[in-house]
């Protein structure tokens, strides 16, 4: 286990460092820059302004330059400052991602809950396997912003019993109203390939030699499930979940622009295309390290419930 961490510990450090580069790359060739915008904005600043302002910032340095620079500052602790919102990033930082794991999670735990209900009824009731195959294409063919599109219009608009989005109000009670609209969009988009693997891995295992003589010595259907096929099939619904960790972000971005709620998938939107360097690339990279962290918790739980995978 030592071992698996540390290696893995180095390969989220390589990958890490690969993304911020190209990213900083990417981003550092778009057209324009921030002393290009603020001239936009002030008129009264000149060429000479503009030089100025770019030696001051670093910009007019190379490239590699400004990301080892940039590096460096990160390594340290320091963020930088976002120009969009005049503010340290930090302090931006901190609240959106606690917001985009609030909903993640829950989203998480809602298409898992529902995925491998579905799964678990096809793979002990065979003849609802069509229905739990048709329930689970539905929701993968759904695209997010039609399907948050119809919420809101359905909960929202039609019968006024969710908020159409925006900043809950203070309390858990309404934290939760404005939740369900944003988490069903992401858990209905989800729940297919739950689904889809537990009822293969469940079939195959209550198909198995020693299931059938433990149904032969009495155990009922329940606990041959819980007790002895779950565990079994659990290994490969881990790494689902662990995939579904990163493939849930994109869909955030989607999901968070439309419900208007302020987590990272917006705030990296309006940080790109309002070409707020610092902002972007640290929002950036936490994402990736999410990911990157939800595969390797998952890969331990896999090997917590299998030990011949250590």
């Amino acid at each position: 286990m030592i071992r698996l961490l540390a290696g893995r510990l180095v390969q989220i450090a390589v990958t890490l460092t690969v993304l911020s580069f190209a990213m900083f790359l990417l981003i550092g060739l778009m057209p324009g820059d921030p002393i290009d915008l603020a001239i936009a904005g002030d008129p009264r600043l000149n060429a000479e302004d503009a030089a100025r302002l770019r030696a001051l910032h670093g910009l007019d340095q190379p490239l590699l330059t400004r990301y080892l620079a940039w590096a460096g500052a990160l390594m340290q602790g320091e963020f930088g400052y976002s120009r969009l919102f005049a503010q340290p990033v930090a302090q931006i930082i901190g609240p959106a991602l606690g917001s985009t794991l609030v909903l993640l999670g829950a989203a998480v735990v809602v298409s898992a809950v529902v995925g491998l209900g579905l799964g678990a009824l096809a793979a002990m009731k065979p003849r609802f396997a069509p229905v739990a195959d048709a329930i689970a294409i539905l929701g993968q063919s759904a695209p997010s912003f039609w399907l948050g599109i119809l919420l809101i219009i359905v909960f929202a608009v039609m019968l006024g019993w969710l908020p159409a989005g925006g900043t809950p109000e203070p309390g858990a009670v309404e934290a939760l109203r404005f939740l369900v609209l944003p988490v069903a969009t992401l858990a209905v988009a989800n729940l297919a390939a739950y689904a889809r693997h537990s009822a293969a891995e469940l079939s195959a295992v209550l198909q198995s030699p020693w299931i059938t003589a433990a149904r032969a010595r009495g155990a009922g259907e329940m606990r041959l499930l819980l007790r002895h096929a779950a565990p079994n099939a659990a290994v490969p619904i881990l790494q689902v979940a662990a995939l579904d960790a990163g493939s849930l972000v994109g869909g955030a971005l989607i999901t968070e622009t439309l419900f208007a709620r302020p987590g990272m998938g917006k705030l990296i939107y309006d940080a790109v295309m309002g070409n707020d360097t610092n902002l972007a690339l640290v929002a950036l990279l936490l994402v990736a390290l999410v990911t990157m962290l939800a595969t390797l918790a998952a890969d331990i739980g896999q090997r917590a419930i299998d030990p011949r995978l250590a």
